[in-house]
């Protein structure tokens, strides 16, 4: 059965999130999605362009999923992973259930545990054992090793790397190119900068970035 599909936020990320949508459409097989269009409280001139180009309509603000029809679904294509949080919360008041897009260039292992929203970028890499919760970004070309657990709204950038058995609290963000090292765990809210090597524990909150990560 093909599902309603809207997607919040028409900003770069939000975009990419249609292309994996359709990139799981684009085989032999019944289409997943009826992609309706994009949700944006404050869509910028220039994505509304961008998103037009596309082919897919602005609808309104996110107050539009409010009376959405009753088997619609929703994506958050918001990087920012606390933003995604606080969007999430509220359309978790309007009912509508979160869809998880998963690109096919991605591979993951047979055993992982996701919650809804979860979107895989092409080129993410997870192997086994490996449990994550709501609303989480793997974004392309990055991988996470065994045993980990991310808690929700969790963002991993393009090309970082999460060794085996860490931890990643709600909101955690690390960011492009960067790796956190195995059995380590990173704090609810904290920033890992880009490019930064992580080789002991994150305090919640904090932003670390360099080699070694400070």
């Amino acid at each position: 059965m093909t599902v309603p599909l809207v997607i919040v936020g028409c900003g770069g990320h939000g975009r990419e999130v249609l292309t994996i949508a359709r990139a799981m459409d684009a085989g032999t097989g019944p289409p997943r999605w009826r992609l309706l269009g994009f949700v944006d409280d404050r869509p910028g001139e220039e994505n509304l362009k961008r998103v037009h180009r596309l082919d897919v309509p602005w609808l309104g603000g996110v107050e539009w999923l409010r009376d959405a029809p009753g088997d619609t679904h929703h994506v958050i294509g918001i990087g920012d992973p606390r933003v995604r949080r606080a969007v999430a919360q509220r359309i978790d008041r309007y009912g509508v259930p979160a869809a998880s897009l998963v690109h096919p260039d991605a591979t993951l292992g047979d055993d992982l545990r996701h919650g809804p929203g979860f979107v895989a970028f092409p080129g993410a890499r997870v192997t086994t054992n490996v449990t994550v919760g709501r609303h989480v970004h793997l974004n392309q070309n990055c991988t996470v090793g065994h045993d980990c657990v991310l808690a929700d709204h969790v963002s991993v950038n393009p090309l970082a790397a999460v060794s085996g058995d860490c931890r990643l609290d709600d909101g955690v963000l690390v960011g492009t190119t960067a790796a956190v090292l195995q059995g380590l765990r990173v704090g609810r809210d904290a920033t890992v900068g880009a490019g930064a090597c992580v080789v002991r524990d994150v305090p919640e909150g904090v932003v670390v970035k360099g080699v070694p990560a400070r």
